[in-house]
């Protein structure tokens, strides 16, 4: 029988004294991509960052196991080490830090987590150049700060690069089609389609469907209220797309 990969229990969660999430259960399994809908302010974007371990979201009950362990236990630090990654809907800037310098430090430190010999200068080089190439990222923006004077689309690049090089058995993405136009969507979603495998899993969240016809899931839940209300295959996306959210937004 296959062990889950991401198990959520009764979840609740609240950022100061506003509860957001509301009784969450899902179930993730190695291989799969799950994809969750819902109107804004349904506490999607929480749900990452309670996930990835934010500071300022409080899980007041509930339990989430990942890969058997208690992920509430580990640190932000912690998860991304052991293999969870949040592609943001707002790539945060970091002035100072030079793009490459930055991507090789978190590779060596998920490499030594892993009891892999870190990669030096030359070989990592070599890497970031040939995964860089896939998604049209040239060296030029290796230079630069992280994320700084960015376009959206190139930010989304980059977090996908981050994603070729780390190869995290669980991937948060939230909002990735944000500032996205169609020929960046389509580099951005064949980026992520060629790192699935039967091992590591997605969780893919959006408001609209477009993005589900480049990444296409598993399966589709409709989150709304701090909760899924609803669960279906690829063709819930396009019910969606058709009907909207309105039936699932309490009065």
């Amino acid at each position: 029988m296959t062990t889950p990969l991401l198990e959520i229990e009764d979840l609740h969660a609240r950022v100061g004294e506003k509860e957001i999430i509301k009784g969450f259960n899902l179930t993730i399994n190695p291989g799969e991509v799950h994809a969750i809908m819902g109107p804004n302010g349904a506490g999607k974007s929480t749900l990452s960052y309670v996930l990835s371990g934010k500071p300022g979201y409080e899980v007041t009950s509930g339990s989430i196991k990942f890969k058997g362990k208690d992920l509430l236990a580990l640190s932000p630090e912690e998860r991304a080490r052991e293999g969870i990654f949040l592609c943001m809907q707002y790539p945060v800037e970091i002035p100072g830090v030079p793009m490459a310098s930055f991507l090789k430090h978190s590779l060596n430190a998920v490499r030594k987590h892993q009891n892999l010999p870190e990669l030096d200068t030359v070989s990592f080089m070599k890497l970031l150049k040939e995964e860089g190439a896939k998604l049209g990222i040239n060296n030029e923006m290796m230079k630069r700060f992280v994320n700084v004077g960015f376009s959206g689309g190139e930010k989304k690049r980059m977090e996908t690069l981050q994603m070729a090089l780390l190869k995290p058995v669980f991937s948060i993405l939230d909002e990735a089609d944000s500032g996205l136009d169609i020929d960046a969507l389509k580099v951005v979603s064949e980026g992520v389609n060629s790192l699935r495998n039967g091992e590591n899993s997605f969780l893919v969240i959006t408001h609209y469907q477009r993005l589900l016809n480049y990444i296409v899931p598993d399966f589709v839940h409709v989150f709304a209220d701090g909760h899924i209300v609803k669960s279906g295959n690829k063709e819930l996306a396009l019910e969606l797309e058709e009907s909207g959210y309105a039936e699932f937004i309490a009065k």
